[in-house]
């Protein structure tokens, strides 16, 4: 693993806070939550596939592989049809709170997908998780739809991040990440036709005003694709405890960004504050607490 100076830390965070920036832009762009996605996979497919082009890495992988990962994608639509979907719904604030559950989504998951025992520190802390919730609910009732989209959405990410591990040993995130992006954006095609024959979306309301093509712009181009990479270079010289332990963080950078740019529109009652505090707790001291068991059974 190469040696890490202060320039990587600081750019390991400012990704971070590029991907809590991303419910804000879901915000500031006035197409629907869906058709959003459908242009951010769309821009963010083509860019990475000039990025594999120019750095001679894309490949081709087995049938089999590609159409699973193009499966994936179409819960990755789902997943950011539910988040930009919750913060309009809600708000920014509740949304980045509901996510801030996928990190335990998955180490509740992965059991069942590994077929493990669950551990302890797993159960413990998904309990801490539900408290934090229950929090949430009980003070934000009015924007109880908005946090369970939000964690649904949580879900999904957490279900999807599973399936890549099992990539990862064989192909590039890169590579992974176009397939899906192209699974993405055809299941948000898919979706977007349900909608239009049930009448739930409007022919001309899928074309985005002149200003959110420079939002979608940022959240495909920036938010996924510059993001991305930069995130597999770094992964090169911080741990995977490291790096996930900073992209826990996104939701703090995540909701302080929306109160700078929305003001009393995002400002929450104290038990918003008090519940998120407590889902951010346990999802911080999961790794390290997951850690020093491991350790334990070691010796």
């Amino acid at each position: 693993m190469q040696k890490t100076t202060t320039a990587d830390y600081l750019h390991l965070h400012f990704l971070v806070l590029i991907w809590g920036f991303t419910a804000i832009l879901g915000l500031l762009i006035s197409v629907s939550a869906l058709t959003l996605v459908a242009y951010r996979t769309l821009l963010a497919a083509l860019g990475l596939a000039v990025v594999l082009m120019v750095q001679k890495k894309m490949v081709a992988i087995a049938p089999a592989d590609r159409l699973k990962l193009l499966a994936t994608g179409l819960v990755i639509a789902l997943h950011w049809a539910l988040f930009f979907g919750a913060a309009r719904v809600a708000n920014a604030s509740v949304c980045l709170a509901g996510m801030a559950t996928g990190s335990l989504w998955t180490s509740l998951l992965e059991p069942l997908f590994f077929r493990r025992r669950l551990r302890l520190v797993e159960v413990t802390l998904g309990l801490v998780v539900m408290a934090g919730l229950y929090l949430i609910f009980r003070f934000e009732l009015d924007r109880a739809v908005g946090l369970l989209m939000a964690v649904f959405s949580a879900m999904l990410a957490a279900v999807f991040t599973i399936i890549n591990s099992r990539f990862t040993r064989r192909y590039s995130a890169l590579t992974i990440t176009f397939y899906e992006m192209c699974g993405a954006f055809g299941g948000s095609l898919v979706f977007l036709g349900l909608y239009l024959a049930l009448g739930l979306e409007k022919p001309q309301a899928l074309w985005p005003q002149p200003t959110d093509w420079i939002w979608i712009s940022i959240l495909a181009l920036v938010c996924t694709v510059y993001a991305y990479s930069a995130a597999v270079v770094l992964m090169r010289k911080f741990s995977a405890f490291a790096i996930n332990l900073t992209v826990n963080l996104e939701p703090v950078y995540g909701i302080m960004l929306a109160w700078l740019f929305f003001g009393d529109r995002e400002r929450m009652t104290t038990g918003f504050y008090i519940g998120t505090l407590v889902i951010l707790v346990a999802v911080l001291a999961y790794p390290v607490w997951s850690r020093k068991q491991d350790k334990s059974y070691s010796v």
